[in-house]
């Protein structure tokens, strides 16, 4: 079983990029669990067709601990298998929280035993935040693959670098690794040739460039995933070979974060700064 950690800045695609690609792998007829590490508990909306699914804290509050998995996980599209973890009260307590309860809730309620003989289990996760709850997946090795979504905008690599920060810390006494950057493109000047640059400096790979079209907020707004809403698009073959491209990869490493000067230079080269 691999376990993959979707990490990146806040607003850059990365629920929709895990999903899209977790419907690629499940029509390749793989098992994939998705875990929600958002809040907002919107990681899994459309590979269970926009259905609001109850989180594990929202189900813990209400029932208590005497709960069972098919009460916290939810088939999807394909039969992939869906959890949020949720978050506490607005106001109260610490978002990432909801993390650690609900990871800590399925091993103990066996979703991770051998016998549901998953292939893959993701974690979508909130933002670039690497400290606390948020890097549970990481800090206590319950992912073992990082990759990072992002695009050629200063503020998506400046994160990105970032998320390679902590990633290069917690490798250093874990089995965690990264296993390369998604560019989820803005159509930024020269961006696949600088984002390739930025994968090759960080001592990683591309692992695919996703080109901007609109095929996938038309696919949202009919709360599917591309590959359910129309199959035969073009779109719908980036994520089939997103999804590829991850089944196949063997290249993990530990991150070489930039300097902030080492970023900048690469911005500058690239004509996104001065």
């Amino acid at each position: 079983m691999r376990k993959v950690a979707i990490y990146g800045k806040g607003g850059i695609g990365k629920s929709t990029t895990t999903q899209n690609t977790v419907a690629a792998l499940v029509e390749m007829g793989k098992r994939v669990m998705v875990v929600g590490c958002d809040p907002k508990a919107d990681s899994t909306r459309l590979l269970l067709g926009g259905l609001a699914q109850r989180s594990v804290l929202d189900t813990l509050r209400e029932e208590g601990e005497d709960v069972e998995l098919a009460d916290i996980r939810s088939k999807g599209f394909c039969s992939s298998l869906c959890v949020e973890s949720g978050g506490p009260e607005p106001g109260v307590g610490c978002a990432g929280r909801g993390i650690i309860t609900s990871i800590n809730m399925l091993e103990q309620l066996g979703a991770y035993d051998e016998d549901e003989k998953l292939d893959y289990v993701f974690y979508d996760v909130l933002g670039d935040v690497v400290c606390g709850g948020f890097a549970m997946p990481i800090r206590e090795g319950k992912a073992e693959e990082i990759y990072i979504v992002c695009s050629g905008e200063m503020m998506a690599m400046y994160a990105a670098n970032n998320i390679c920060k902590g990633i290069q810390k917690f490798a250093e006494t874990g089995v965690v690794r990264l296993g390369g950057l998604i560019c989820n493109s803005r159509q930024v000047d020269n961006e696949r040739e600088m984002m390739t640059k930025f994968a090759e400096r960080l001592g990683t790979q591309l692992v695919h460039f996703v080109p901007r079209e609109n095929d996938v907020q038309r696919a949202e707004i009919q709360r599917k995933t591309v590959i359910e809403w129309n199959p035969k698009c073009k779109q719908a073959d980036e994520y089939r070979a997103l999804a590829k491209a991850i089944d196949a990869n063997k290249m993990l490493v530990r991150p070489k974060p930039l300097s902030i000067q080492e970023l900048e230079d690469l911005l500058m080269q690239y004509g996104l700064l001065g």
